[in-house]
Parts: C-alpha cells; structure tokens; sequence
C-alpha cells in the first residue's frame, strides 16, 4: 500500500473548497478522507470515519474550539464538507468525566453540541475522535489489519510487529465505553501513532492531515508486509467451474428458495449479486468452507449487511433438480438457526428486541463464488462488496495464524444496537421493491416510460432491445437482443438472471408497424410484422415463464397489444391481425401457467406518440380515417391524447393486480369500439 497524497491535489482542493468560505483544516480533512475513501481494502460503504479540531464562529460571533467529524449517511469516497459536521469541543469533552452514558443520552449531546442543528448524526464515535487530542484523526477498517486483529493472539503479534507505534484496545462495543478505554489507553503512551481496536479496526493520528493519513498507510503496509512474507494458505482442491449456463439456472432456484423461507412474514422477493474473484472462489472452494463460514465477520460494522455468518451450499454438480431441494433445506435450516441464535441471546435484554428477518445476506457455493442478497440491487452489491472484504480478511488471517473474529454475542449486539440500526435507514419500501422488471423495445417511447414508471415504484428494471438503440437507455440496465431471435432472447434472459437473480415481471413491448391493404400486402411483409408482433412475443414469454418456474413465485407478463386487436383500422391488417393473434396467445398463458402462479394480461392502447406512431404515420392514418391530425390524436370519448406515461402507469397497475389474469386493459381515452366485450 503507497501514498495517495499529493500536495497539488490538496492545494487545488484547498482552493476550490476556499471559494465556497471553507477554512483550510476542513478542506484538507474532506480530500484526506477522501483518499482513504477511495480504497476498498479500507473502508467499505460507510464505513470508517474521520475528524479533525479546529476553531469556528459561534452565533455569538466568538471563536471556540470545535470537532468537525463524519456524519451518518456520508460515505468517505464522496464525502464533502458537509459530511464533517461541526460539534462543540468542550461540553463533549466535559462527558468524559462520567461514569456511564446511554446510547440515547450520548447521541442527544452530540445533537445538542451540533453548531448546525440541521446537520446529520455525528459519527457513533464521536467522542473518542474528541478524547484524544490529537488534531486530525483516521479510522478504517483496513483489511490486513483486521487480520492481525482478528487473531486468537493479536496483542501479541501487534506489539512484535508494531512495537510502541500502537497501542492494542481490547474489544468494546462502539460508544462512550469505548471512547473512555480508547482515550485511556492512549494517555498511558501519547507518543502513539495510532491504535488497533482488536476485532474492530484501526485508528491513525497526527498533527496534519497528510500526518494522520500517511500515518495510516504506513501502518497497513506493516500489516500487508508481514501478510506477504508468511506462510500460505494451502491452494484449494480445484472445483468443477459451474458454467455461466448453469449460474443463470441456478440463481433463480436459490432466488425461489429465499421467498418460500420467508414465508408470508419477511420480505419475499430478493436480489441477487455473485462475485467470482479468486479469493471469493478460494474461499468457496476449500474444503474448510463450513469452518470459515461458521466464525464471523470480518468487523462487527459489517453485520447489519451480511449478517453474522453465511449460508453455505453444495455446488449443483449438474443435477439442479437434486440441487433445487437441497437448496430449499439448507435456507430453512439457517432461518431456524438465526431464529434460534435470536432466542438465546434475547434473554440478556429484559426490555426485549425486535427480531430481523432470519434470512441469509451471502452465500458461499463451490464452484460459483459468493452470491449476496438484498432488498435492492443496491443492497446486494453493498453485501457483494463486504462479502469479498470478508474473504480478503479471512485468507490473510488465514496465512498468518488462524481468523478469530468475534462470538456470537458480540455480534449480535452489534446487529441489535439501535445505533448502528439506524445506518441502514427508516425510508419507507417502496412498493415494487426487490421486484426484478424486464421491458423489450425498452428504447423507445413507451418502453422508457414503463422503465421509469417502474423504477419509480422501486424495481429494478433492465431494458431489452436492438445493439443500436440502447444507447439511448438511461437510468436503467440494458442487454442488447433483437426478440425476433429465439436464440438471442434465451441469451438475454440468462444474462438477466446472472445480473440479478432471476425475474418477476416482462413487459413484452417490442412491436412495430406494417401499413397497407391486407390483400395488397406481400407474403414476406405480413410474415416479418408476425415475427415481431406475434412469434418475438412467444419468444419473450416463453424464456420469462422458464424462469418463473425456476423461481416458484409466481410472475407477471404483460403484453402491449393495441386496440388494433379488438378494432382493426383501414391499411393496418397485417399488424392488427399479429395484435389480435397476441390477444389470444395472452390468454393462453394465463390459461395454461396460472397454476403456477403467472399472471397474464394485456393492454391495449391507441395513438400513442412513439417510434411506431411517428409524424409521418400520424398524417397518414388521419387521412385514412378522414379527418385532421389533432382530431385524430384526441378521437376519443375524453378528448385527450394518450400519452406514453399512461400507457407505462397501466403497465405498473397491471402488474400489481396480484389476482387478476387473462384481461385487457384499454389506454385509449375512450374507444367504443374497441371496448373489452
């Protein structure tokens, strides 16, 4: 590990921070913190967290002494001044002469001491960046430190590699306790660089900001040093690789096995992450994969994303059906074990807790990697992240001694701690969370309104359409497929449950039209406007109810059929009768898969400006039917155009119709001879 600080960059981000009236001492914290931020080997998503004292202006106008330290919801790789709120010094450092303070009481005093009552929560530890004197001050969790901390013998250790540059705290749960130890400890020997919090992390000191940062790389390098020159970790018994064939079969399966566990009681529906880097499969391909599993996390800061310990799998082996069942026992067995873990440690709260869900964050599987879980795609790759941090931990620890994380105790009270809860936030679900939505045609009008749509009520949507078009694609995945294609659309969809797990809802919107009279019209024509507006849709269904029944819960598909179907139109016979054909394979499919919980429906709408009905075929159909372009935009019982977002509003009510199959829905402001008989 090298240095990351230069002395151009700091000027420069001293100047820019300058003319927003940032003093110096908070501009160089931000870019300090900033280098540390943006390294993963130490500090993951929020983790980690940084200070510096300095003087501000009260409302009195009076200089006093303050701490400008990281508050919650701010990441250090993008963290801006305002990410450093500023805490009054002396009343936080007036706390230390007591003898206990609750969390609540700890947490009321830093908002009382904010000189900006609007600023976020400080840091939980906050009054150990204010304990210690030292005026700027680093925290990570460096992945080669946590290996030595994470020893059954780590002061030992420490104290042959680091001698009097450290200091050793033995563990504390975060908060004043553990300020008072921390501070302690560092009056006995000031000289310190730093100090190794055992199972926790590592904290760096100094008089500048590059002191305090360079301090704290030098320290991991020591780590990193001694990681390199130990002995290794026997190389794993190489494992059959499951193929990226067999991966996008198997996700869904472990998708479906993590809903039925749920029951009706946690949150059903999950995204999925894989990471298969060499050390996630070094790990998940040893044969002391179940030992590892079994003793912890890295830091006890990573348990409300991961949880204490992950669930471990056998490798499919090419029987996924055998597989599927094993699967399904394996994820019960860890929701009775987590149940059973809650229960004991229960006991030692008399004021109770409120159980989490029981349900695994990551799962170790030979021969794929690390598969991590999350209520958004977010969520799971923030688990992804941590899950390859763990592996990175454990097999240094590994190569240097044996991995001694925290108990089972320890941890949990960690999980529980109503502080560290609140990392994770009290926003409101959203209601389509965790559902995986695919749109075919997604590029055009109506297909990136139904992305939008959707994403707005919290899925995760991927758009499906021609190589060319997906450039246009914003906010949302996109896998190149031409739908025409069986072959491609198979492709698509295993892509799809690679990326995210498997798949909940399909709007199958792909379409385009073919004008002209139905017995003028060439054989090659009308074949072309059913490969697309029939077979593609076939295609599409076909590889979306594959998945679903991977999954076992169930699904949605939704046709964007027209009102061509029901009211066919002058020189529009070869798409209506292809529209029309849609309606019945529609209904076929909620005739033939309800039973394994498919929901299919339609909509059809009308004159909708899009790539289908542009400028040009606009004036034509009006002049087909006879009247203006603006009357035929707005012929309908309402008087108003239809727009894109109406059609994507219908697509996300449809898919929310939990008991309603094999219906159309018109988007037409009104047609009557287009209405459902």
């Amino acid at each position: 590990m090298t240095s990351a600080w230069s002395d151009a960059d700091a000027r420069a981000a001293t100047a820019r921070y300058a003319a927003a009236g940032i003093g110096e001492d908070l501009a160089l914290r931000t870019y300090s913190a900033r280098l540390l931020g943006a390294d993963p080997t130490l500090v993951l998503h929020g983790g980690g967290n940084t200070s510096v004292k300095t003087r501000a202006i009260d409302l009195f106008g009076e200089a006093i002494d303050v701490l400008h330290v990281k508050g919650s919801g701010w990441d250090l790789a993008t963290i801006e001044p305002a990410g450093h709120p500023a805490v009054r010094l002396a009343p936080l450092l007036r706390l230390r002469r007591l003898d206990r303070l609750t969390d609540e009481d700890m947490v009321g005093a830093l908002r009382q001491n904010l000189l900006d009552s609007g600023a976020p929560n400080p840091s939980v530890e906050t009054l150990l960046h204010a304990f210690i004197p030292a005026r700027f001050i680093d925290h990570t969790h460096a992945e080669a430190v946590l290996a030595l901390a994470n020893q059954p013998d780590s002061p030992r250790l420490i104290e042959a590699l680091y001698g009097a540059r450290v200091a050793c705290v033995p563990y504390v749960m975060p908060g004043f306790a553990l300020a008072r130890l921390a501070a302690d400890i560092h009056d006995a020997d000031p000289n310190v660089e730093g100090l190794i919090l055992l199972n926790h992390g590592v904290f760096s000191f100094g008089a500048t900001a590059r002191e305090s940062y360079e301090r704290m790389i030098a320290l991991v390098q020591v780590a990193e040093d001694h990681i390199a020159g130990s002995r290794r970790v026997a190389a794993p018994s190489p494992k059959a690789r499951v193929s990226p064939t067999e991966l996008a079969a198997c996700l869904p399966i472990l998708r479906g096995a993590l809903a039925r566990a749920a029951t009706d009681r946690w949150p059903t529906h999950w995204v999925l992450e894989t990471r298969a880097g060499p050390r996630a499969l070094a790990v998940a391909d040893d044969s002391r994969l179940a030992d590892w599993a079994a003793r912890g996390v890295a830091t006890p800061d990573h348990v409300i994303r991961t949880k204490r310990l992950p669930l471990v799998l056998s490798s499919p082996g090419g029987d996924l059906a055998a597989w599927r069942g094993g699967v399904d026992d394996a994820v019960v067995a860890y929701a009775s074990a987590y149940k059973a873990s809650f229960a004991r440690n229960l006991a030692r709260f008399p004021g109770g807790k409120t159980a989490l869900d029981p349900l695994p964050r990551l799962v170790a599987i030979p021969g794929i990697g690390l598969v991590a879980a999350g209520r958004t795609a977010r969520e799971a790759a923030v688990a992804a992240d941590i899950a390859q941090s763990w592996a990175a931990t454990l097999l240094a620890a590994e190569a240097v001694g044996r991995f001694t994380p925290l108990g089972e105790a320890d941890t949990f009270d960690m999980e529980y701690w109503s502080l560290e809860q609140a990392k994770l936030g009290k926003a409101p679900r959203r209601a389509l969370e965790g559902r995986i939505v695919a749109v075919t045609g997604g590029a055009g009008a109506i297909g990136a309104a139904t992305l939008a749509a959707f994403a707005a009520e919290g899925a995760e949507v991927v758009a499906l359409d021609l190589p060319e078009a997906l450039a246009a694609i914003e906010g949302a995945a996109a896998i190149a497929c031409d739908v025409t294609d069986p072959g491609q659309v198979e492709a698509a969809f295993a892509s799809l449950c690679r990326r995210f797990g498997g798949v909940d809802i399909v709007v199958s919107n792909a379409g385009a039209a073919t004008t002209g009279m139905i017995a003028e019209i060439g054989a090659a024509a009308l074949r072309a406007s059913f490969d697309l507006n029939l077979f593609a849709h076939q295609a599409v269904a076909q590889a979306a109810v594959g998945v679903f029944r991977a999954q076992g819960m169930g699904g949605a598909l939704l046709f964007n059929a027209s009102k061509q179907a029901l009211n066919p139109g002058p020189d529009f016979g070869a798409y209506g009768a292809a529209k029309a054909a849609l309606i019945a394979l529609m209904r076929q499919y909620a005739l033939e898969h309800g039973a394994d919980g498919v929901r299919a429906n339609a909509i059809n709408a009308d004159r909708v400006r899009s790539g289908l009905l542009t400028p040009m075929m606009i004036a034509a159909r009006a002049r087909a039917r006879g009247v203006a372009e603006d009357a035929y935009m707005t012929g309908n019982l309402l008087g108003q155009e239809v727009t894109a977002a109406d059609v994507a509003q219908a697509f996300v009510f449809a898919a929310r119709m939990m008991n309603t199959t094999g219906a159309i829905l018109t988007v037409d402001g009104g047609a009557v001879a287009a209405m459902v008989r």
